[in-house]
């Protein structure tokens, strides 16, 4: 049975500074785990998809990050920057189950296992995010990946190319730098620039502000399977890239904006 994840007051030991990128593409997509003929997509791109990406610039395997990603070893806040709108685009795919790949070079000693283009392919309609943009302040308690992420920021390198959700929509970095993590306004009301997890009863309405709420993955576990979703997060948020008014909610500041960690 998955599980809320964990939102506390306080940072984990350790937790002074923070990274701080904006990702952003023509396109997105972070496919919703509930089926549907329409493979719809989350407004705000899911903790564990800000991991899986993280993991990808690192050079990271895939399932072999969750633990650098748990709950008191990392801190991610995500801001959405620009409007959340969709669109919904036909597109013909090949199935990669097992069953359907064939190898490529099979009596060679590196084998390649590709889709089989001769097989008829599937049309399917995805909801995909136009023009979608997001600003993450990430910490993490490994000093040598936070290190190695720092750097490959500063250069403007990644091990595997980013993208956002879906391979062939290839993503923009732009690091903004190194900030430390201070503590929040004080106030009764606050304006959160990022978006706010577990606070749906905390939203102060403003008759010129949108709000929604989404729940998403928040942190992923390896199983015999490979992996499960291990916890879920509800995020209030503005979907026209602004903030939102709240009560009662433990903020930080991070270069000059507030903001809430997962």
């Amino acid at each position: 049975m998955t599980e809320h994840a964990p939102t506390g007051s306080g940072l984990p030991d350790g937790a002074e500074t923070c990274l701080s990128f904006t990702v952003s593409g023509p396109w997105g997509h972070f496919r919703r785990i509930e089926g549907n003929i329409v493979k719809q997509t989350y407004r705000v791109i899911p903790r564990t998809t800000v991991a899986g990406l993280i993991a990808a610039m690192l050079g990271i395997e895939r399932d072999g990050y969750y633990d650098l990603f748990a709950p008191g070893e990392s801190l991610v806040a995500i801001e959405p920057t620009s409007e959340l709108r969709t669109m919904k685009l036909p597109m013909n795919t090949l199935s990669t189950a097992d069953e359907h790949l064939s190898s490529l070079n099979p009596r060679g000693k590196l084998s390649i296992k590709l889709p089989d283009p001769s097989k008829p392919r599937q049309q399917h309609n995805y909801e995909v995010l136009v023009d979608p943009a997001y600003r993450i302040d990430v910490w993490l308690d490994n000093d040598e990946r936070y290190n190695q992420l720092r750097s490959l920021l500063e250069s403007g390198e990644s091990y595997y190319v980013p993208s956002l959700g879906l391979s062939e929509y290839l993503a923009t970095v732009d690091y903004h730098g190194e900030f430390p993590i201070e503590q929040g306004p004080s106030d009764d009301t606050v304006a959160i620039d990022s978006t706010v997890p577990e606070a749906v009863d905390s939203i102060i309405p403003d008759p010129e502000t949108r709000y929604q709420i989404e729940q998403t993955p928040a942190f992923m576990e390896r199983d015999d399977g490979g992996r499960t979703t291990s916890a879920f997060v509800s995020y209030a948020y503005n979907p026209d890239g602004g903030p939102l008014t709240f009560t009662d909610v433990s903020t930080y500041s991070v270069d000059d904006r507030t903001v809430v960690f997962t």
